[in-house]
C-alpha cells in the first residue's frame, strides 16, 4: 500500500471516529434526529440553482447535492433534502428546521454567526459575449457604453458604481436561461452578466452551445461552501476531511465534470 492510499486511509477513520462523537452526543443534545440513521436536513431552495442544485420532481441533483449526499452517508447521515425560500434560510438554520444551506461567505449578511466547511466549488461571475463579439473583459471600463443583461435582483458590486450612473446600461431578466435568450437578440444587447458554470450549464440544456463565450477576466469568483450551525462544528471538520479524500481520489473532479 502506497503513502497516498495510507494518508487517504487515516483520514477516513479520523472523520468517522469524529462522526460517532457526533452521533453520542446528538442522542442528548436532538443536534440531527431523535431516530437513527441521524438525519441531515439539506436546503436546496425551491427552485435549485442549477448545476449547483437542481430541483424537479423526482430525485434532487447537481454539484452540490452530489458532494453532499456522497460524504453525509459516509459519515453515517441520512440526507433529507429541504426546499426553503432563500429570505428564510437564515432563520431556519438557526431555528433547528434544517441542518445545512449551500452558500458562500461573502453572500451572508452575519457570517460570524454561522460555520462554514471548506469550499466545494468556486462560483465564477463572468461576462459573456456572443462568439463573434469583439469585445472582451478586464475592467469596467471596458463595458463603458454596453448594455449589459443581468439577472433581476442580483448585486454585482464590481459594477455596480457603473450601471447607477448609467456609464454601463443594465437590462434585467428574470431567469438565468432569459440571460442568454435575449443576448441573442444581438444589436440592442451587448453582453451578459452570470456565473461561468450557469453559462455553460444553460447553453448545454438550451441546445445553444457554441454561440457565446465567456470573457477572459472575471468580476467575481468565491468558495461555494456548506454552511452550519456552530454546534455542528465536529460535522465539518468529518466533512472536510472526507471533501480531501474525494478531491485527491478524483470523485470530486468526476462530479464537477459531469456539469461542465
Amino acid at each position: 500500500m502506497n503513502i497516498s492510499c495510507l494518508r487517504l486511509m487515516k483520514k477516513r477513520l479520523t472523520s468517522l471516529f469524529a462522526v460517532s462523537l457526533i452521533a453520542l452526543i446528538s442522542a442528548g443534545t436532538g443536534n440531527a434526529a431523535d431516530s437513527y440513521p441521524p438525519k441531515f436536513r439539506f436546503n436546496i431552495s425551491p427552485n435549485g440553482y442549477p448545476p449547483y442544485l437542481i430541483v424537479d420532481d423526482t430525485q434532487p441533483a447537481g454539484i452540490m447535492w452530489e458532494v453532499v449526499n456522497t460524504i453525509a452517508p459516509r459519515l453515517g447521515y441520512e440526507v433529507i433534502p429541504r426546499k426553503i425560500p432563500r429570505k428564510r434560510v437564515d432563520g431556519m438554520l438557526a431555528e433547528h428546521y434544517i441542518d445545512g444551506t449551500p452558500r458562500a461567505i461573502e453572500w451572508t449578511e452575519n457570517p460570524d454567526d454561522f460555520l462554514f466547511t471548506d469550499s466545494i466549488v468556486n462560483v465564477e461571475e463572468v461576462i459573456f459575449f456572443q462568439k463573434h463579439s469583439e469585445l472582451d473583459f478586464y475592467h469596467p471600463t471596458d463595458l463603458f457604453g454596453k448594455t449589459v443583461i443581468a439577472h433581476l435582483g442580483y448585486r454585482y458590486p464590481v459594477l455596480a458604481p457603473y450601471f447607477a450612473d448609467n456609464k454601463i446600461m443594465r437590462f434585467d431578466v428574470s431567469s438565468d436561461v432569459d440571460l442568454f435568450r435575449f443576448l441573442l437578440l444581438g444589436e440592442r444587447f451587448d453582453a451578459a452578466v452570470a456565473d461561468k458554470l450557469v453559462g455553460h450549464w444553460v447553453m448545454r440544456n438550451e441546445g445553444i452551445g457554441g454561440q457565446f463565450r465567456p470573457s477572459t477576466a472575471n468580476i467575481s469568483e468565491y468558495g461555494f461552501r456548506i454552511m452550519l450551525r456552530k454546534d455542528w462544528a465536529e460535522f465539518a471538520q468529518a466533512f472536510n476531511q472526507e471533501l480531501d479524500i474525494m478531491r485527491e481520489n478524483g470523485e470530486l473532479d468526476a462530479i464537477l465534470a459531469h456539469y461542465r
